[in-house]
C-alpha cells in the first residue's frame, strides 16, 4: 500500500460502461516523515468514500481490482483506506482530526 493525499477529483462524462458510477480522485504521493507532497500524481478509483485533503492508502496494479467496488473492472489504482494516524518511531506525525 502507498500513502497519498487527496488533492482533487477527476470527472469523466464519457467512459467505459464498467467504470460508470465510480468516483475518481486525484492523489499526490506523500513523504510520511514530513507529510509533504512528492509532486508525483495519479488518478485512483475510490472504494471507501475519501474526501479532499484526506490521507489515504491506495493499491496499484492487479491489487487495485480486488475490492468490492473494482472487482472485474479496469482499475490500476484504488483507494482502499482512509488514514487516521501515522506514527514513526514512537512520534505521532499525522492525526486525521488534528489541526
Amino acid at each position: 500500500m502507498i500513502l497519498g493525499r487527496v488533492i482533487g477529483t477527476v470527472v469523466s462524462t464519457r467512459k467505459e460502461p464498467k467504470i460508470e458510477g465510480i468516483k475518481f480522485l486525484l492523489l499526490e504521493k506523500i513523504n510520511p516523515e514530513t507529510m509533504k507532497g512528492k509532486g508525483d500524481y495519479l488518478v485512483a478509483m475510490d472504494s471507501v468514500g475519501a474526501g479532499l485533503d484526506e490521507i489515504v492508502f491506495y493499491v496499484a496494479g492487479s491489487s487495485a481490482r480486488m475490492t468490492a467496488t473494482t472487482e472485474g473492472r479496469p482499475a490500476d489504482a484504488t483507494i482502499t483506506a482512509i488514514v487516521d494516524e501515522i506514527d514513526i518511531s514512537g512520534k505521532l506525525v499525522y492525526q486525521k482530526d488534528r489541526i
